[in-house]
């Protein structure tokens, strides 16, 4: 089932994706649940079943995407994740241990669909096409056995950066990881019924049509399991939280000279299973 937040002639609201439109949760439950957040607050995702044969509310071409879940708790982010993209760190190239972990806030966010946005600051804006996991239960101390019972879903994630600002701290990543709009989330959360989790996903990176990022989770240094496992660990998992799994080798950065995202560019990254989450590139108003 596809899971969409959007913002609509009538304001914003959730709904399942069909290939007709959307059906507007909203007008169904919203006195009871009024976000998707809340839905998966209350366990809801197993009644939406009865909605899936009506006719859709509203056509995609009338709506304006947004991140699935537009005010989660948490975004975790882990860093250099797929073993290409390990190695490229040549004084780094053994497996590390742990994750390499940061956060970013919901602002840095746009929706499929609405422009990521090259900020005033700096043109080194580049992409990193992720798969995204969103936490359905909450939970602390979660075992890898366990850690799919914890996963509403899967969805799509361009955590956009800006390169040049990655340094301006000694220890940290954070402020160029977090400038508004530079990144997006979405089309939409697909329920974790969709997945085998013995059955890897691939993910491809698009800019202007041609591929720069392709590559599958089997080579994941570490797995869904074990990020929620390891995140679990010292902070507790609420629903809505987001979990971006990290990116494969190709970013713009790694080519001589660096290729950064321009306006005009049209980014694209696909996840079999998910879709496609598509944006535009302008510069910052």
């Amino acid at each position: 089932m596809r899971l969409a937040s959007f913002d609509g002639p009538a304001g914003e609201s959730y709904g399942i994706v069909t290939d007709d439109g959307v059906i507007d949760l909203r007008s169904r439950l919203g006195a009871i649940h009024p976000t998707l957040l809340s839905l998966l607050e209350a366990d809801g995702l197993d009644g939406l079943a009865r909605f899936q044969s009506e006719p859709a509310d509203i056509r995609l071409a009338d709506i304006t995407l947004l991140p699935p879940i537009t005010a989660p708790q948490k975004i975790w982010c882990i860093g250099v994740n797929y073993a290409d993209r390990n190695a490229e760190y040549r004084d780094h190239s053994e497996q590390p241990k742990y994750p390499s972990l940061f956060a970013r806030a919901p602002t840095s966010f746009v929706g499929h669909g609405t422009p990521l946005e090259r900020p005033r600051a700096s043109e080194q804006l580049d992409y990193e096409g992720e798969i995204v996991m969103v936490i359905g239960r909450p939970g602390r101390h979660i075992t890898r056995a366990l850690a799919w019972n914890h996963i509403a879903g899967f969805t799509i994630g361009n955590e956009g950066t800006i390169r040049d600002w990655l340094r301006h701290g000694k220890f940290n990543v954070t402020q160029g990881k977090n400038f508004d709009r530079s990144g997006s989330i979405g089309p939409w959360m697909v329920t974790r019924d969709g997945f085998d989790p013995a059955t890897p996903m691939t993910l491809t990176t698009r800019v202007n049509g041609a591929v720069r990022q392709h590559d599958s989770t089997a080579r994941l240094m570490f797995g869904f399991d074990v990020l929620i496992e390891y995140l679990s660990s010292f902070s507790t998992l609420k629903p809505g939280d987001m979990i971006f799994t990290g990116t494969p080798t190709g970013a713009g950065v790694r080519f001589d000279p660096p290729i950064w995202l321009k306006p005009g560019d049209i980014v694209e990254v696909e996840v079999d299973g998910i879709g496609i989450l598509a944006n535009g590139v302008s510069d910052e108003a």
